[in-house]
């Protein structure tokens, strides 16, 4: 996915107050799991209500912009995976409140265990009937981001099945750092699955409901299934990283991409914290 872009530990009640400024508790054992194994299911982190209410304008601006064919800044063709649309936040003031949720954005905060997360970008990932398996990669391939603590969430608009094209996570692969310079293609996917294969990494699928949320390390190898389904796959993602960090270098010419699109005006050794980088979640100002 672009990128750009388990197991349930505790399968959670979300908070009585729904506001979507209203951080969303997240236990120890959850903690553990996603520093284990790289990614982790949340469930219920957005209402039935929410959904309703918000699927339709993440539909309409996707409907909008792929009507007017826009690349918005891709340097790679992703239409044989899925229909797909960036910083949605921007084009749809709507859409902007729900993709700026703090609730979302604390539990990305304290899984990585840091004390205040920006947003990188968000996506909506819609994939067709049909629509092939998304082959095996690494999100922060594509970032100039000098960090370990990214992260995503990946948040299904519909319930899905794993015939709809769920994620497939390789349990603990984050910890290997880069293990491929290798966009996401046909040749990732051959790669990373020697790979997995030869340093013996488990892997984990979840059927998921609409309003439940995975969160994945920038690390984390991972895959989706092909949708086999008669259905089109819905898929909210939302890409966050510490407050402070730096960019980097660019390694790629991905990189060189992400840094004019995403942290416009900024360079290496500055600090990722553009007007496209706002700060979502901060504990010092929710008072955790």
């Amino acid at each position: 996915m672009r990128p750009y872009r388990q197991f349930c530990i505790l399968c959670q009640m979300p908070p009585s107050d729904n506001s979507l400024n209203t951080p969303f508790p997240v236990t120890a054992d959850q903690v553990r799991q996603y520093q284990r194994d790289g990614q982790i299911l949340v469930t219920g982190l957005a209402t039935p209500d929410e959904i309703a209410e918000y699927r339709p304008r993440v539909q309409q601006t996707l409907r909008e912009v792929s009507e007017n064919k826009e690349s918005q800044g891709r340097l790679e063709e992703y239409s044989r995976l899925f229909v797909q649309v960036t910083n949605v936040w921007k084009l749809n003031d709507h859409v902007r409140r729900f993709v700026l949720a703090k609730r979302f954005a604390s539990v990305a905060a304290r899984l990585m265990g840091v004390k205040a997360v920006r947003l990188y970008h968000d996506q909506a990932l819609f994939k067709p009937a049909g629509g092939k398996l998304t082959p095996w990669h690494q999100d922060q391939f594509y970032w100039p981001l000098d960090t370990t603590n990214t992260i995503s969430m990946w948040m299904p608009l519909i319930d899905l099945t794993r015939d709809m094209g769920t994620m497939i996570f390789a349990n603990g692969s984050h910890k290997e750092g880069p293990l491929a310079s290798v966009s996401i293609s046909e040749e990732s996917d051959r790669l990373f699955t020697s790979l997995l294969k030869e340093k013996g990494f488990s892997d984990t699928s979840y059927d998921v409901r609409a309003g439940d949320a995975t969160f994945h390390s920038g690390w984390t190898v991972h895959s989706a299934h092909a949708n086999t389904s008669s259905a089109i796959r819905e898929v909210l993602t939302i890409i966050y990283y510490a407050d402070g960090t730096r960019i980097k270098e660019p390694e790629n010419d991905f990189q060189k991409t992400d840094m004019s699109v995403f942290h416009p005006g900024m360079k290496p050794g500055d600090l990722a914290a553009s007007e496209l980088n706002p700060v979502v979640f901060s504990e010092a100002e929710s008072g955790g």
